[in-house]
C-alpha cells in the first residue's frame, strides 16, 4: 500500500478474494458461446482467444518467477546481494490482478472498438505499426508518466507501492494500484488502437506485442543479469533501445534514475541515467554461483508439493503446507512433473538465506516420501544423497544437515553410510536428532510425570525415551514388540520407567509416524499429541491439543525469509535444519549421523544462544 493512498487504489474486484475470477464468467461464456452458435463464416476467433492468451500470460510469468528465485538462489549473476520478506510476498501476491483488467478491456475492445473483431493471424504492416508506435509516443510518454510519478505527490500516494519492493521480483514489475495500470494501459493502447482502427490489427500483432511487454517487465525486474555482453558489441546501438535487469535495477535502489521504460534512449537524451549503470551491469555478469557454507537437504513429499517450493507459487510457498482445491485442476502439469522427476537425476536448489555471516542453501532431492520406503528406490536415493554432499564439499560447505533424508534407518543408517563409504569427508554430516529430542523434552508441560510413546521407533524416539527414563518419567507404550525393543536398547538404564500401557488415559502422547486414526480417538479429552518425527499427525480430535513437529522460531536476524517450511507457521524452521546452522555457528568439527548424538543439552543451549527460540505449547495458551 502507498504511504498515503490515493483514489482508484484498490482494485474494484477486492471484496471477491479468491473468487475474483468470476468476474470474467460472463465474457467466457459469451466467447464460447458466439462461437459455437455463430456459422462459421462468422466466428470471432480473435474473440475466443483472449482467455486462452490470459492463460499463457500468467504461464507466462510463472516461468519468470521460478526462473527467478533458482538464480537468485544460487547466486549466479545476482544483482542487488539482499533477501525478500514475507511482506513483500504479500504485497505481490495479487499480480494477476492486471491480467484479469486487461482481459476485460480486450473483450470490451473487441466488442466496441472499430477493426477489433475477427482479426487475421497475421499483417507485416500492423505489426511495422506497432512497433514504430511503441519506440515511439509509448516509450516518451511513460518516460514522462514516471517522472511525474515520482514527484512526491503522486509518489506518496500511488508510486510508493511499487518501490517498496527494493530487490525485485519479475512480478513486481505489476504491482501497482488500480489507477496506475489504467495509465499503463492507455499508453500501451496507442498502438493497438491505432492499427484497430488503421485495418492493419492482427492477432499475432497484439498478442506479441503484450508478450513483449510482459517479457521486458519480467526481464527488468527479475534480479539477475542474463543479456550477454557479446550483444551489445556486435550491435553497438542496442544499449539505447533495449535496457538490463541490472539498468532497471538501480531504479529500485537509486530512486531518481533509470526512468526509461524499456529503452535508455530517453535517459540519455534527459541526462537522467546513472552513472553507474554500466558497472553494475559488468559486475552482475562476472558474478559466480555463491558457495554456501551450509546445505540443507530435503525432498518433495506429496504430487502438489512441487508448487509449494519457493521455486513454485509464491503465495503457496509463503504459507504453511495445505492441499489447495485449485490444485486438481493441475493435474496434467502435477503429473508431468512428477515423470520429470523420475528422470532428472540431480538436486537443485531451492533456496538460500543468510545468518550471522553464515550462507544457507536448501537443496532439494527429486523425490518423493513414498520412494523412502519402497526398497528398490533405495541405491537411487543413496546416489542422489551421496552425490549432493560431494557436491557440497566441492562447494566448500562445511556442513551439510540430512534434514528429512535420515529419518528410514534401512535406507542409509541414518546417514552413517556415507562416512564409512568417505572416512575424510571434510563437510560434517548432521541429522539433528539431539536438537530434536531436546525440542520435544521440552515441549513436554513442567511437572508431567508419565507420558505415551506411540508411532516408529526411530533414532529420536530412542533417544527421547532414555533421557525421559532418566529424569523419571513414566515411559509407556502400546504394543509389545515396541516395548522388546525399548527394553533392549535401553536395558538397565530405563530404571524401572519404562513399562506397556493399560489404557488410553496418558494427558501427554509422543506420536511418530505410525499413530492411527483409532488410537487418537482413543485419547481422553485435553490430550496433549506431541509429533517427535517429521510429520505432523493428522489432526482429528477438536478437544485435544496438537505441538507442532520438532522446530524452533527463527530470529529476526535471519535474513531472506520468505517461504514457509512444510506446515510450520511463519519464521519457524525445523530443528533438523536449524542443527546444521548451529553447528556450522559453533565450528563443532564431529558428525552427528548414524547412531551416535550430540550432547542434548550443549546443543540445546547453543540454539537458544543463536537466538533459535522454543515454540509455545498449545496447553499453555489455553489456560
Amino acid at each position: 500500500m502507498a504511504s498515503k493512498p490515493g483514489i482508484l487504489t484498490d482494485w474494484p474486484w477486492t471484496p471477491l478474494g479468491s473468487f475474483k475470477y468470476i468476474i470474467l464468467v460472463p465474457w467466457i461464456t459469451e466467447s464460447i458461446y458466439s462461437f459455437i452458435a455463430n456459422d462459421e463464416n462468422e466466428r470471432d476467433f480473435s474473440n475466443l482467444s483472449i482467455f486462452p492468451f490470459m492463460l499463457w500470460r500468467m504461464f507466462h510469468n510463472q516461468i519468470w518467477i521460478s526462473l527467478s528465485r533458482y538464480r537468485t538462489a544460487t547466486g549466479s549473476n545476482r544483482i542487488v546481494d539482499k533477501g525478500l520478506e514475507f511482506d513483500q510476498v504479500d504485497r505481490e501476491r495479487n499480480w494477476d490482478d492486471q491480467i484479469l483488467f486487461n482481459a476485460i478491456l480486450f473483450y470490451l475492445g473487441n466488442k466496441y472498438v472499430p477493426g477489433s473483431s475477427h482479426l487475421p493471424l497475421w499483417r507485416t504492416d500492423g505489426v511495422i505499426l506497432t512497433i514504430l508506435l511503441h519506440a515511439g509516443p509509448v516509450e516518451f510518454l511513460y518516460y514522462w508518466l514516471h517522472r511525474a510519478l515520482h514527484h512526491h505527490f503522486l509518489y506518496s500516494r500511488y508510486h510508493s507501492h511499487h518501490h517498496s519492493s527494493i530487490v525485485t521480483e519479475p512480478i513486481t514489475s505489476v504491482i501497482h494500484p488500480f489507477a496506475e495500470h489504467i495509465a499503463y494501459f492507455a499508453l500501451f493502447a496507442i498502438p493497438l488502437s491505432t492499427i484497430a482502427l488503421s485495418g492493419t490489427a492482427s492477432i499475432a500483432a497484439i498478442a506479441g506485442y503484450i508478450t513483449y511487454v510482459d517479457l521486458m517487465n519480467n526481464m527488468g525486474h527479475c534480479n539477475f543479469e542474463l543479456i550477454p555482453n557479446w550483444l551489445f558489441s556486435v550491435f553497438p546501438p542496442l544499449k539505447y533501445l533495449m535496457y538490463t535487469p541490472s539498468y532497471h535495477s538501480l531504479h529500485h535502489t537509486q530512486f531518481r534514475t533509470n526512468y526509461a521504460l524499456f529503452m535508455p534512449f530517453y535517459d540519455y537524451i534527459y541526462g537522467t541515467m546513472d552513472k553507474s549503470s554500466d558497472t553494475l551491469y559488468e559486475n552482475s555478469l562476472e558474478r559466480k554461483e555463491e558457495s554456501p557454507d551450509v546445505v540443507h537437504l530435503t525432498h518433495l513429499t506429496t504430487p502438489e508439493s512441487i508448487y509449494h517450493l519457493r521455486l513454485g507459487f509464491a503465495s503457496l510457498a509463503s504459507k504453511p503446507y495445505s492441499s489447495t482445491w485449485y490444485l486438481c485442476l493441475l493435474w496434467p502439469l502435477t503429473f508431468w512433473f512428477m515423470i520429470l522427476t523420475c528422470f532428472y537425476g540431480r538436486t537443485f536448489v531451492v533456496e538460500r538465506s543468510r545468518f550471522d555471516k553464515i550462507r544457507l542453501q536448501t537443496w532439494a532431492i527429486p523425490k518423493y516420501k513414498i520412494q523412502y520406503h519402497l526398497k528398490w528406490q533405495k541405491e537411487s536415493i543413496n546416489n542422489l544423497i551421496q552425490e549432493a554432499i560431494l557436491e557440497a564439499k566441492e562447494k566448500g560447505a562445511r556442513v551439510l544437515s540430512l534434514g528429512l533424508l535420515n529419518q528410514v534407518e534401512e535406507l542409509n543408517r541414518y546417514g552413517e553410510l556415507y562416512v564409512h563409504k568417505h572416512p575424510q569427508l571434510k563437510v560434517k554430516l548432521v541429522d539433528g536428532s539431539s536438537l530434536a529430542v531436546a525440542v520435544v523434552l521440552n515441549s513436554i508441560p513442567k511437572g508431567t510425570t508419565q507420558v505415551l510413546l506411540r508411532g516408529n521407533l526411530s533414532k529420536v524416539a530412542y533417544a527421547v525415551a532414555f533421557a525421559l527414563c532418566q529424569k523419571g518419567i513414566q515411559v509407556a507404550v502400546l504394543r509389545e514388540d515396541e516395548y522388546e525393543k525399548l527394553n533392549k536398547s535401553l536395558g538397565t538404564k530405563s530404571e524401572g520407567n519404562l513399562v506397556i500401557s493399560k489404557g488410553y488415559f496418558y494427558k501427554t502422547w509422543l506420536v511418530g509416524d505410525d499413530l492411527s486414526e483409532e488410537e487418537q480417538r482413543k485419547a481422553t479429552k485435553g490430550t496433549l499429541f506431541i509429533p517427535f518425527s517429521q510429520f505432523p499427525p493428522k489432526k482429528l480430535r477438536k478437544d485435544c491439543f496438537y505441538h507442532t513437529t520438532p522446530a524452533m522460531q527463527t530470529p529476526m536476524s535471519l535474513e531472506n525469509v520468505d517461504s514457509c517450511e512444510n506446515w510450520l507457521p511463519r519464521r519457524v524452521m525445523s530443528v533438523w535444519r536449524i542443527a546444521g546452522i548451529v553447528h556450522a555457528l559453533e565450528g563443532w568439527e564431529e558428525h552427528e549421523c548414524g547412531y551416535t548424538m550430540s550432547n542434548i543439552e550443549k546443543v540445546w543451549e547453543a540454539s537458544v544462544k543463536h537466538g533459535f527460540q522454543p515454540l509455545r505449547v498449545p496447553t499453555q495458551s489455553k489456560s
